[in-house]
């Protein structure tokens, strides 16, 4: 397999061309490859090496999060033209060897939060050792399950008119609560914008304009989709000329939703990829967002707890029909369960973003809950975590995330 793009974790994010931090439809490819190549991409971490691998949260207090995603790319495919189908073939992902490990973290409130920040607003971090398909944290105790590597960010560049539909209409929403913390969404933002391989004046106008990679989009983008993984195609809406094909964010493993913001197992890595164009198919199959079609292979855990939650939030005020809301209670609902047995709220919470837990929305008609589901695999514990007549028999304890210090 053909190494087309090769980082390196020593050397910071801004001296390395073929990496970018942006959406814009101007981006110099750093590489054209002809339908039907294979090849493989390195990617460094999200936050482009900010986080470290010790028993201090501060990294994740601190790390600037105007600087993300660091995105490998982007790549043309020689004959893409907008309205095509741009096909990948998600052939193999893995862990760099030099970098064999991944972090978790809870995000503080003053920092972009989470799914449930209110509860949790202050910065933890969970780091996990890998053992082959496997993974387990000292920072939480009785847990090891296998991980379904995938990217949480992959898509094509967008075109000129995309990127001002995006940005006004982002703005807009921002500027309905400008003071709100964490923001609505996040801006275009120049002073740490790296543009891959534009300099000079180019360069710093596509800054200012450039689509943070924050939000899953048109085009794709970071949607932290777990099932992405290898085995896995993916049909991406084409806007430019040679499509334009940038990914990074790669996860060990991720829970649906990734519920912690930094939820999933985050590490550098590899993709495999195959890619292949469908002229004129977005119009063929009205194709408005990527498309993909699921790989055979994921854990095999057939045992779960399932927890429910409705449209009425933690204060008993009553939604209509809210999934947001109901998924958030049923993540609550899973994480009082697990405190019983030992663990502390904030490692319940990462174990929500990080093993491999499933969630649904399980009825979006029956006025005024929805009810949302979240499948917990009962096998990724090495103790009985089902309900029984005598109550939790085991206490875990003796650890838990790393705090800040």
């Amino acid at each position: 397999m053909e190494t087309l793009i090769k980082v390196d974790l020593k050397s910071a994010p801004e001296t390395q061309e073929y990496i970018h931090n942006r959406w814009h439809p101007d981006l110099p490819m750093v590489a054209y490859v002809k339908p039907g190549a294979e090849f493989r991409v390195e990617c460094i971490d999200w936050t482009g090496g900010q986080i470290y691998n010790d028993n201090s949260a501060r990294d994740i207090l601190e790390v600037d999060l105007t600087k993300v995603h660091y995105l490998s790319g982007p790549i043309g495919v020689e004959g893409a033209e907008p309205g095509d189908l741009l096909v990948v073939d998600i052939l193999d992902v893995g862990v760099l060897e030099e970098s064999a490990w991944g972090f978790t973290g809870l995000f503080a409130k003053s920092n972009g939060g989470g799914f449930l920040t209110e509860h949790y607003p202050d910065a933890r971090k969970a780091c996990w050792d890998f053992h082959g398909i496997y993974t387990s944290s000292r920072h939480i105790p009785s847990v090891e399950f296998a991980g379904i590597m995938h990217p949480g960010l992959i898509g094509c560049l967008p075109s000129h008119d995309m990127l001002s539909t995006w940005n006004k209409r982002e703005a807009e929403l921002f500027a309905t609560n400008p003071e709100r913390t964490p923001p609505l969404c996040a801006l275009p933002y120049a002073p740490t914008a790296h543009m891959g391989k534009m300099t000079g004046s180019a360069a710093a106008t596509a800054a200012a304009e450039g689509a943070r990679t924050v939000p899953p989009r048109e085009h794709g983008g970071n949607c932290d989709i777990k099932d992405l993984t290898r085995g896995s195609k993916v049909y991406f809406p084409v806007y430019v000329n040679g499509g334009g094909l940038s990914m990074g964010d790669i996860h060990f493993s991720q829970g649906d939703g990734e519920i912690t913001f930094c939820g999933a197992i985050e590490m550098a890595g590899y993709l495999d990829l195959r890619v292949s164009i469908i002229k004129g198919g977005m119009a063929k199959y009205g194709v408005l967002n990527p498309i993909f079609q699921s790989s055979p292979m994921q854990p095999n855990y057939t045992k779960h707890l399932i927890f429910e939650g409705i449209s009425v939030d933690e204060t008993g005020k009553q939604y209509y029909l809210d999934p947001h809301v109901s998924y958030r209670m049923a993540c609550l609902n899973a994480i009082e369960y697990m405190k019983k047995f030992g663990y502390t709220g904030e490692q319940a919470y990462a174990i929500l973003g990080t093993a491999p837990v499933q969630g649904k929305i399980s009825g979006i008609v029956d006025i005024p809950n929805a009810c949302a589901t979240l499948y917990l695999p009962t096998e990724i514990f090495d103790f009985d975590i089902t309900p029984n007549a005598d109550g939790p028999t085991k206490k875990v304890g003796g650890t838990d995330l790393a705090v800040v210090v």
